[in-house]
């Protein structure tokens, strides 16, 4: 059997997948005891109703489609966020509706802005659509740059990571309304991190229908494995984002898991509080250590030295059995971004550093 080489092949594909650089998510390993501290998962179970219902759901007939819709998830969602069941949209994902969006907003040419640095699936979402991603660097605050608010004819969706990844910073919802107030085109607040924040911006949706606020229980509500992410907009965008969904995008699993989160809301508010505690404790102690801490709004913080390299702090810790993340962005510096673990967890990794100093 004769087999075509690798360029062969590869150039069957577009040209826009052909040049972009993968998405690398955080390293997930698969043999060995690690402490993991890399990919802002919760460190605590989820509510036990969620195991309940997921149970219940398997002794269901899995051989039917799961509601299309997910009506019961949004029918208690909107009672907690205080709209119409009409205004949510369900995901695989918060991933799966940042897909959504900027495959029903962006086509191709046209652009697609998000700040420097922050999640870099915004961009690779706009390379898929053969769409230029327009990337502006945060000020060294991580406050919005200026031109970040300016429009033009060929913009046609903004991100906004709101706590931003990787800074745990956060942007005050009048700013966020006043930007909304300037741009033309659509914004998303992508709120992933917002249930251990001091406030969050799903108001603002009823007085600026541009306004979309998109949320994932991957977080705060410990089901990063389970894939189940939601937006608030105006109706008539939830109508149009219908269009571009897969036809079943949430199964009946996640459905029912997802709706029994939610409506966990005292779970939710004792799991925010121990993780903010422990976040208090995390940036106090790495602080001591001699490491500039941001003031995070999110389940983790991220840490900056100028006096040392960190990658090798980053390897010894991995040697050492604990996983944190490692970034360093072009045109801005490295740094360390550790998830907040449980308070077990944190103290061997600030033990750790303490030995390395």
């Amino acid at each position: 059997m004769v087999t075509p080489c690798s360029s062969a092949i590869e150039a069957l594909f577009r040209n826009e997948i052909r040049q972009m650089q993968p998405y690398v998510p955080g390293e997930q390993p698969q043999v060995g005891k690690f402490i993991k501290l890399n990919t802002n998962e919760n460190p605590y179970p989820p509510s036990q109703k969620v195991i309940t219902a997921i149970q219940q759901s398997l002794q269901a007939r899995l051989e039917r489609y799961p509601d299309p819709l997910g009506t019961a998830f949004r029918i208690r969602a909107a009672e907690i966020f205080n709209v119409e069941p009409d205004w949510i949209l369900c995901g695989n994902g918060s991933d799966d509706i940042l897909t959504i969006v900027t495959r029903a907003f962006v086509g191709p040419g046209q652009a697609l802005r998000l700040p420097y640095p922050s999640y870099i699936l915004y961009r690779t979402l706009a390379q898929v659509q053969g769409a230029m991603h327009e990337e502006v660097l945060f000020q060294p605050d991580f406050s919005l740059n200026a031109n970040f608010e300016t429009s033009h004819e060929n913009l046609r969706l903004v991100f906004l990571p709101n706590p931003n990844s990787p800074s745990g910073t956060i942007i005050a919802p009048p700013r966020i309304a006043e930007l909304a107030g300037r741009l033309t085109c659509p914004l998303l607040v992508d709120e992933a991190y917002a249930d251990f924040a001091d406030y969050n911006c799903i108001d603002l949706i009823k007085h600026n229908p541009r306004i979309m606020v998109s949320r994932t229980l991957s977080k705060s509500y410990a089901l990063a494995g389970l894939r189940f992410g939601f937006l608030i907009a105006h109706p008539t965008i939830i109508s149009m984002l219908r269009k571009v969904k897969d036809s079943y995008n949430c199964d009946a699993l996640s459905l029912a898991g997802a709706t029994a989160a939610i409506d966990d809301q005292a779970w939710l508010k004792d799991n925010r509080q121990k993780i903010v505690a422990t976040r208090t404790r995390l940036t106090e102690g790495m602080r001591k250590l001699g490491y500039r801490v941001e003031d995070s709004q999110a389940n983790f913080v991220w840490c900056t030295r100028t006096d040392v390299s960190l990658e090798p702090i980053y390897r010894r810790l991995k040697t050492d059995g604990v996983l944190i993340r490692y970034m360093n962005y072009p045109g801005w510096g490295e740094g360390l971004r550790i998830s907040v673990g449980t308070e077990e967890q944190i103290d061997a990794c600030l033990s750790l550093l303490k030995s390395y100093e």
